[in-house]
């Protein structure tokens, strides 16, 4: 049980990391940043809005309580990370050994695991 609620919580402050971390990116707006999402067509307000859902998701997910929200949060994240795989996808943008294409559904398969083995106390 206790090698269960290790994994969870590393899987879960992985997904964290990356999806608050993102978020700082996304509202720092670096050129890099703001080139590759008008690569893949969209409007580069796009950043702040995503930028402030990644935050929100991220603490939504480490906080205790708020079973639903949790819910909702692991959703979005879901959305995210299978929207920013098939952007790429569809923009042709595969980056480096499908680098834009794998991560994001590698990521997926963390926050899986963090939704999965996540304690009784954080679902519905």
């Amino acid at each position: 049980m206790k090698a269960k609620l290790i994994t969870y919580w590393i899987a879960t402050v992985l997904i964290a990391f990356m999806l608050a971390s993102g978020g700082v990116m996304y509202f720092m707006c670096p050129p890099e940043v703001l080139e590759g999402i008008t690569k893949l067509g969209y409007p580069a307000y796009l950043l702040y809005i995503l930028g402030a859902w990644k935050i929100l998701g991220a603490a939504a997910i480490c906080a205790p309580g708020f079973p639903r929200l949790k819910e909702w949060a692991y959703a979005g994240i879901f959305f995210d990370l299978t929207g920013a795989s098939a952007s790429h996808f569809f923009a042709h943008d595969y980056g480096p050994g499908a680098f834009h294409l794998l991560v994001p559904l590698a990521l997926i398969a963390v926050m899986f695991v963090s939704w999965c083995l996540r304690p009784a106390s954080r679902r519905i």
